[in-house]
């Protein structure tokens, strides 16, 4: 009995160590990219050209951050990556939200049909709608504008999805609670339901913040002047990638980083709980 309990303990050790060694090596080659495109912002020109390529500079140089400001183009670049990302984010959640609470509490014939054909859109790829887009958005007018690149970007059925799930966890005795106080449908949704939701709410917003930030093929074909781009089509017209100092390009990749790190950062702790929430509530 103690052999086969040694056995077992040492099984369950080497197991540990084999997860914690995995999870190790994932979380370097998910962090090293980040790390080095933050390092090599820094890198001087003559830093480029060192064999073997190095990791970090001994001599950081802040110029390459100068430069691409400098650059008033930038600037609107990122303006412009902001507002769409932020006022999408809202759109976003605010469409999923209605639409979960909708597909999780409320009763009314075609329900579950209308959910499941909105569901069904994700079948169908992106890219073979991407014409069809393109030539109903500018028949519209909405070329070079923020209408035009929010225009397929508000509408996220993995999102409604999520919401839904998430809030046919809440028992329905709070809801019949919430209505016999007079409270109505909205009511309940904005003081009960969001409160209890809120890790959700904001791991699908940061999910949709980011998705919206790094978004690429669709604004470049929607915008054709300068100044509407956003910052992820922006950056490879600037020109930096033509040189050999590609130092201001990896300070303007750093750039486009920093919005989902720092939110990520302020907002880990909730966005684990929805994450693991969410988990929970799918199983």
């Amino acid at each position: 009995m103690k052999f086969t309990y040694d056995m077992v303990r040492r099984h369950r050790k080497a197991q540990d160590i084999a997860l914690g060694a995995s999870a190790a090596i994932l979380g370097i080659i998910v962090v090293f990219p980040i790390l080095y495109t933050i390092s090599a912002s820094l890198f001087r020109m003559s830093d480029f050209a060192q064999w073997p390529p190095r990791l970090w500079t001994s001599s950081p140089s802040w110029d390459n951050y100068l430069r691409v400001f400098r650059n008033s183009l930038m600037v609107r670049y990122v303006y412009n990556s902001l507002g769409t990302a932020l006022i999408g984010t809202i759109f976003r959640g605010a469409i999923s939200i209605l639409a979960g609470y909708a597909a999780a509490v409320l009763s009314f014939r075609g329900r579950d049909f209308l959910f499941v054909f909105i569901l069904a859109t994700m079948l169908v790829p992106s890219d073979a709608l991407l014409i069809e887009n393109y030539l109903t958005v500018m028949r519209l007018g909405w070329t070079n504008t923020w209408v035009g690149i929010l225009s397929i970007q508000i509408l996220a059925p993995v999102n409604m999805l999520m919401y839904r799930q998430y809030f046919k966890t809440i028992p329905r005795e709070y809801r019949e609670v919430a209505m016999i106080s007079g409270c109505g449908d909205f009511g309940y949704l904005r003081m009960i339901v969001l409160p209890i939701s809120m890790p959700i709410v904001l791991t699908l917003s940061l999910q949709s913040f980011i998705s919206i930030w790094n978004s690429y093929l669709w604004p470049l074909l929607v915008t054709t002047d300068q100044n509407m781009r956003t910052v992820q089509v922006g950056i490879t017209m600037l020109g930096f990638s033509e040189s050999l100092d590609y130092g201001p390009l990896f300070a303007a990749l750093a750039v486009i980083m920093v919005p989902s790190i720092v939110i990520f950062a302020l907002l880990r702790k909730r966005i684990m709980d929805g994450i693991l929430g969410n988990i929970t509530t799918t199983l």
